[in-house]
């Protein structure tokens, strides 16, 4: 069921448009994230979502009801920042209950609110502990569960985890996705790093210069991108220009430059591609493989990563390197080998 929609939303500050004619549809108890680099107008969006920016044209609803013209305070939401945003002055169970209390709740009915939300968020036993008390990673937990005690309809998160350590983060992410699934409440996560989106996240829209690019699914968005944007954001990709020779029974033949003369399943060129049209194909760098024989090239650096190692391969022709992983450490001179069913076809960028 759909449960925030956004249709034709546009916002600018006396500039360019930030936010460019954007519709989206958010399911209800959808973890959903708003993924992009910096100035893709994804905090706006979400700050428009909130309450405290306006849209200049378009409208949001929740839940069926229209939302333009509800102040912030009366929206069913509720928004966690990056910056934590508790209160110094006041102890865990205080911090919990500061929203419950303009709710006029009886003591039993407070107290009962807040040790469920503490036991959600596993801090059960640190109501009293003062917040300059509190890890990195307690503090965040605190703000959810001040942002989830009144029970909103949408829960906004603007980069939550982005004060946090690599790998307090990534635990965080975890709890994260765990509290979502127990509370069962509609998440819209604003982020720029892919990992975080890829992993938490029910369905992803990615954003680029005020626009959204693609929505799909984890998986979808790394093994079929729509565009050249997407594809390069969402983690890395090599690119080679090709020109379709023909597309027929189930297979399309392409002029693909460096790479010869290829044939690769049609299923895997984006939608509208035809017959004599310069693309880009696009192979990501777990998929291409050393060889005996094939495109020659040069190791020209290598990064070891643990179970694996990333490596920058030079061949002659493209000032670009092939970027390859794998386990096999090779050096000198190689061969590459770009298996054809794992190559997608792009539009060409302007």
């Amino acid at each position: 069921m759909i449960f925030l929609t956004v249709s034709n939303v546009s916002k600018s500050f006396g500039g360019p448009p930030v936010v460019n004619d954007v519709s989206l549809d958010v399911m209800r108890g959808e973890f959903f994230a708003l993924l992009g680099p910096s100035g893709c107008g994804k905090t706006t969006l979400l700050r428009m979502i909130a309450g405290f920016e306006t849209p200049d044209r378009g409208t949001i609803a929740i839940d069926g009801e229209p939302m333009n013209a509800v102040p912030p305070h009366l929206r069913p939401t509720n928004m966690v920042f990056q910056s934590y945003a508790i209160f110094p002055h006041l102890n865990v169970f205080d911090n919990i209950a500061y929203g419950l209390r303009k709710l006029k709740l009886s003591k039993d009915q407070l107290h009962a609110r807040v040790e469920a939300m503490l036991a959600t968020v596993r801090l059960d036993g640190l109501g009293n502990r003062a917040s300059d008390q509190l890890s990195g990673g307690q503090r965040q937990r605190v703000a959810l569960a001040r942002a989830l005690v009144r029970e909103p309809k949408v829960l906004l998160l603007d980069e939550p985890l982005g004060a946090l350590d690599k790998r307090l983060r990534e635990t965080m992410q975890v709890e994260l996705r765990a509290i979502q699934r127990k509370v069962g409440i509609t998440f819209l996560l604003v982020t720029h790093d892919q990992e975080e989106a890829l992993s938490l996240s029910d369905r992803v829209a990615v954003m680029h210069q005020g626009r959204i690019l693609q929505v799909a699914d984890s998986r979808t968005l790394y093994e079929r991108p729509n565009c050249r944007e997407v594809a390069d954001f969402i983690g890395e990709m090599n690119f080679f220009h090709a020109t379709v020779r023909e597309i027929a029974g189930g297979s399309a033949s392409l002029n693909a430059g460096l790479l010869g003369l290829v044939t690769m399943p049609a299923a895997n060129l984006a939608p509208g591609i035809k017959t004599d049209d310069h693309i880009l194909l696009a192979i990501r760098p777990e998929h291409v493989r050393f060889a005996a024989s094939g495109v020659a090239g040069d190791i020209a650096a290598s990064t070891f990563l643990g179970e694996r190692s990333h490596f920058h391969v030079r061949i002659a022709g493209r000032s670009e390197p092939v970027f390859v992983s794998g386990s096999v450490a090779p050096t000198g001179a190689v061969h590459l080998e770009f298996p054809p069913e794992k190559l997608i076809g792009l539009p060409a960028s302007d």
